[in-house]
């Protein structure tokens, strides 16, 4: 899962979460105020209650009940009832049931808030008041208590959240949107650091730079070092390279002093042997000194394949074995490759002089795009190689065979690869295709 995906669900599950505790948070303020509310207007009712209470020849009696058809309704949902010297007066609503007031002490005035078993099993909310009845009413301390469903209360706050949620569920569509917003934007340096260092893998560019923001800028800094320390030891491994060939090639130039005396002294056999070891030291070398090379350069390098091709045909007419061949180049001009264009005639130049070597009549240069890659191949006219053959100098890069073919191919495999490609052989029926896969890049980079 991408760091983008993962912080979006993160970011999606928190909002969700937040808002869930909204919501829950928004019900119980609801629920509070709506009960506030009740209370409020259950006190203005048991002020109505009070005041139309009248001594009548059986005790306290109400002359002027509430105005509300609800507590003349049996079970009608509000309810009052007095309690005074023993006695209960309760509304019509209440019909043989009685509101079981806890046994709480009340000062003269005091008001107590209850949640009690109704009628019929439901939960009340209770307004209880103490009260000093006056002389005309016959004095003493009288209970006096108004309830309401509280099912009510619940309903109206059920109500509420199903108003609320649709707005929360925008709430939550407008803020997941503005985090992958804010996520696009702030992860954006971290695709750019990407391309950059897709840039650098192609040799497109040397440094990472340091126009990026705080929290990448490390990182940044840290692959450039990494590159420059890589920079410097390539140039060491480069000094080392040279200086072991300088170091051999005197040696080897004695030994072949050495072949050239013993074959003056008639010692032919002796003195091709060490013209062989000699020989093939030399190539050794020279295959290495091209390899350190080509992975020194490849970073910035880059290689115009038609001009080289021009370059090699122009020489190889002149040769012995290119003067009697028919040459052909079909290559764009404007084809770039991330190769440096000594090391790409060097690699083009084998499989040339090979097809060269081979050809009946005809070699041919040809290029062909695909994705990022260029096929740059070499075909001759001639007997081609047997597929074991090919499939031995593709896989363990033969150095050298009698016909002097595995070192060429094999000098352009491993700069090929050195520069990220690769080298194909292909029969063309008749002869061979030998193609180098190689890295596009643009002509003005």
């Amino acid at each position: 899962m991408s760091l983008r995906l993962r912080l979006a669900l993160a970011g999606a599950v928190a909002i969700l979460v937040a808002l869930a505790l909204t919501a829950l948070g928004l019900s119980q303020l609801f629920g509070a105020h709506v009960e506030r509310r009740a209370v409020a207007e259950m006190s203005v009712q048991l002020d109505q209650v009070l005041a139309g209470l009248a001594q009548g020849p059986d005790g306290l009696t109400l002359e002027r009940p509430p105005a509300d058809p609800r507590f003349a309704t049996p079970y009608g949902g509000l309810y009052w009832q007095i309690d005074w010297n023993g006695e209960t007066q309760r509304s019509r609503s209440l019909w043989d049931a009685a509101l079981d007031l806890p046994a709480d002490t009340l000062s003269d005035g005091g008001i107590h808030v209850h949640r009690l078993p109704g009628p019929q099993d439901e939960s009340l909310l209770v307004l209880e008041r103490s009260v000093t009845l006056p002389a005309r009413l016959g004095g003493g301390t009288a209970r006096a208590a108004v309830g309401m469903v509280a099912a009510e209360l619940e309903e109206a706050r059920r109500a509420f959240l199903m108003d609320l949620a649709p707005y929360l569920g925008l709430l939550a569509l407008a803020l997941i949107a503005a985090g992958w917003v804010q996520l696009s934007v702030g992860l954006r340096p971290l695709s750019g650091l990407g391309a950059r260092v897709s840039d650098l893998r192609a040799g497109d560019a040397t440094r990472l730079g340091g126009d990026w923001p705080t929290e990448v800028r490390p990182v940044a800094s840290e692959i450039d070092a990494l590159l420059a320390a890589r920079e410097a030891e390539i140039d060491r491994a480069r000094t080392r390279a040279a200086d072991l060939a300088h170091g051999l090639k005197t040696p080897l130039q004695a030994l072949m002093g050495e072949a050239a005396r013993l074959r003056a002294n008639g010692a032919v056999a002796e003195a091709e042997g060490i013209e062989d070891t000699a020989l093939a030291m030399r190539r050794t070398v020279d295959r290495e000194l091209s390899r350190t090379r080509a992975a020194a350069r490849i970073a910035s390098a880059r290689g115009i394949p038609a001009l080289v091709a021009n370059r090699l045909i122009a020489v190889l007419r002149r040769t012995p074995e290119g003067a009697e061949l028919e040459w052909h180049q079909d290559i764009a001009p404007d084809l770039v490759v991330a190769l440096d264009e000594s090391d790409l005639a060097e690699a083009l130049g084998a499989l040339a002089e090979n097809a060269a070597r081979h050809a009946k009549s005809r070699v041919t240069f040809l290029a062909q795009t695909r994705d990022d890659h260029l096929h740059l191949s070499v075909t001759d006219d001639g007997p081609g190689m047997p597929a074991a053959t090919r499939d031995a100098l593709i896989r363990r890069h033969a150095r050298e065979d009698l016909s002097g073919t595995g070192l060429g191919l094999s000098i352009a495999s491993e700069i090929a690869e050195a520069a990220g490609g690769s080298l194909m052989l292909v029969d063309a029926n008749p002869g061979l295709t030998a193609t180098l896969i190689l890295k596009r890049t643009s002509r003005d980079k």
